[in-house]
């Protein structure tokens, strides 16, 4: 689409917009001509204190106009926020009027929708106040409003827990047996590079070592751990065990205050007894056994090499190893699947009696195979019927979402959703969705987040990509713990 901007460079804010309303559009910055039938004229000036906004619209041949105006106030910083959403908002409602459309998250594009909501609760606003400034500013739908309210408040609440010295912890391990059809995050394939493993597990814990010992000469506390991937549970389990180990003993009295150590076992197919023996023993509260789906014909298409059989044998042993808290996640539109093969699949997830639950809704991410080799997946109104299934389903059995987050390219533009019963949350889950504490990551791909939530500062830094640059450059993650021990000695 044609871009053409008047009194204004927002160019981020229509392009987020375009991406939002208009998926697969591209921005074209080019002159419109008389024969373009896809373009857009933005336009923001100010006037006595006021911005008034105009978008006209084209698509297809079919044009409008939308405009609207609002106050100018405050400092720099935050009239560049209303102008961002003074033209956010023009530019939405040219697009519903020329579609009739109503996006379920409306004109918001972030990552973290109900961010909004928990800062309205910090700031002092009812409930109803927060939902309304959902519906009202941003046009979420009121059933997607009430979901935001709800995970917003749970953040809300897990924020008044958190102390200013509190962090949490994220170790990564980039492997996994094979790749999944709608992957893209940067992991090897152990089949592909099992000689890296034992290199990767060497620097990793002498990065974990050197970062328990400026966590604890900053005097800071972690109150919980992650350890995701990729899949972990593709080290072997001396392998786990040392990493663990190293983490122990690194972050020593730092631990004191730690109620939770996630360890995301994933695969079903790299989950073993003793691999569970080792978790257990090293006081791994929390796991994930993550099926996707229990469907074979869709575990086959995906390229998972396991098969509902193993998911079950996986979580018969979760079992009897005593895990308090065992996570499982679904993704809602997967390859060959249904609405009536998703409601299989979270139906027998409910009956293993798990505590947590994530439902995920497929994004479509350059460099997955979904895309590259163009697989059949199911359009928005079937991934809309399945979470039309999920929501109710989940709350009839004890669940309440508790966090969100979405993601670009999402099927239907919905969202993923961690569900859970009382007192299952996984506060690290909340604490990174909700940026309300500084996350200080380890490995290879790791981003490490420095936050500090009274003056709404976050900044951050990021390890080499790939295992093996990781492994050949171990000062560039060094040079990231020397800037998380400088935020906080400010």
């Amino acid at each position: 689409m044609k871009l053409e901007f008047h009194g204004h460079d927002e160019r981020y804010t229509v392009e987020q917009s375009l991406l939002n309303l208009f998926p697969g559009e591209l921005p074209v910055y080019e002159p419109i001509g008389p024969g373009d039938e896809n373009w857009a004229v933005v336009s923001c000036r100010e006037e006595e204190g006021r911005l008034l906004a105009a978008v006209d619209l084209c698509r297809g041949g079919e044009k409008t106009t939308a405009f609207h105006t609002s106050a100018l106030s405050g400092t720099d910083y935050e009239q560049e926020g209303q102008r961002r959403h003074a033209i956010g908002t023009c530019f939405f409602q040219a697009y519903r009027a020329l579609t009739g459309n109503t996006p379920p998250w409306g004109m918001l594009t972030g990552v973290r929708p109900d961010k909004l909501a928990t800062e309205a609760l910090a700031e002092g606003k009812t409930p109803a106040e927060a939902r309304k400034l959902l519906e009202g500013a941003y046009f979420v739908t009121p059933r997607r409003a009430a979901l935001a309210l709800e995970t917003g408040t749970a953040a809300f609440e897990a924020a008044k827990a958190l102390g200013p010295r509190d962090i949490a912890v994220y170790i990564g391990i980039p492997f996994c047996p094979t790749r999944c059809a709608y992957c893209s995050f940067v992991s090897q394939s152990v089949e592909r590079s099992f000689s890296l493993v034992e290199p990767y597990v060497e620097a990793l814990v002498k990065e974990i070592e050197a970062g328990g010992r400026m966590v604890r000469e900053a005097g800071l506390h972690v109150r919980a751990m992650y350890m995701g991937g990729g899949t972990p549970t593709t080290l072997s389990a001396p392998q786990l065990d040392r990493v663990l180990a190293a983490f122990e003993s690194a972050f020593g009295p730092a631990l004191d205050g730690c109620g939770e150590i996630t360890v995301e076992a994933g695969r079903p197919d790299t989950i073993t007894a003793e691999k569970l023996a080792v978790l257990n023993a090293r006081g791994v509260h929390r796991i994930s056994v993550n099926p996707q789906t229990m469907e074979e014909n869709v575990l086959r298409a995906i390229g998972r090499r396991h098969s509902p059989g193993d998911i079950e044998s996986a979580m018969d042993l979760a079992a009897k190893c005593g895990f308090p808290h065992v996570n499982m996640d679904l993704i809602a539109g997967l390859p060959e699947d249904s609405p009536e093969g998703f409601q299989r699949s979270l139906d027998r997830c409910l009956q293993f009696g798990t505590d947590n639950v994530t439902v995920h809704t497929l994004a479509l991410k350059k460099g997955s195979r979904i895309l590259l080799e163009g697989l059949s997946i199911p359009g928005p109104g079937a991934v809309e019927a399945m979470l039309d299934y999920a929501e109710p389903t989940l709350r009839r059995a004890g669940y309440a979402p508790y966090y969100l987050y979405r993601q670009k390219y999402m099927s239907g533009s919905f969202e993923n959703v961690g569900w859970t019963r009382p007192g299952g949350e996984c506060l690290y889950n909340i604490y990174i969705m909700s940026e309300l504490c500084s996350i200080l990551s380890f490995g290879a791909g790791g981003s490490t987040k420095m936050v500090d939530p009274a003056r709404r500062l976050i900044r951050r830094r990021f390890n080499p990509k790939f295992p093996k640059e990781y492994t050949e450059r171990p000062e560039k993650a060094l040079s990231n713990q020397a800037d998380f021990a400088a935020f906080y000695a400010r």
